[in-house]
């Protein structure tokens, strides 16, 4: 089963994420509340679904859902991202700031653009709030 998945990226958003990507590289849009390896918040700071997108040199196979988008990026997302999403996919921009909306309002006012680091922040330390 392969779900279908549209984003309209708007021109603005669209240039500050091309900022950050090289060719041949993939971008996920990933959760950004301690539930996956690219996080690096949790606990008490996110309250509600907070987004990023992480930008990588190769594709993730936890992350196997695409994103159709207009800015010509390699998109992808995975199930548990799917929890928070409806239909109508909007990225906008506002003052540098990218904002991730749908047919529901918006999800999150401040999506970061991240390049993929491995971290040495541990669950332990989301856990105790060092990450807040």
């Amino acid at each position: 089963m392969t779900e279908e998945v549209k984003m309209n990226i708007k021109p603005e958003a669209a240039e500050i994420i091309k900022k950050h990507v090289s060719p041949g590289q993939v971008v996920l849009l990933a959760l950004n509340d301690g539930s996956n390896k690219y996080s690096k918040l949790g606990g008490t700071c996110t309250i509600g679904a907070n987004f990023q997108f992480v930008i990588l040199d190769k594709k993730d196979p936890d992350y196997t859902i695409k994103i159709e988008n207009n800015a010509g990026l390699d998109l992808w997302t995975a199930k548990p991202e799917m929890g928070f999403l409806e239909n109508n996919l909007v990225v906008n921009a506002r003052n540098s700031t990218l904002s991730l909306s749908d047919d529901s309002g918006i999800i999150d006012g401040a999506v970061s653009v991240e390049e993929y680091k491995p971290s040495s922040v541990t669950a332990k330390d989301m856990q105790e709030g060092k990450t807040c």
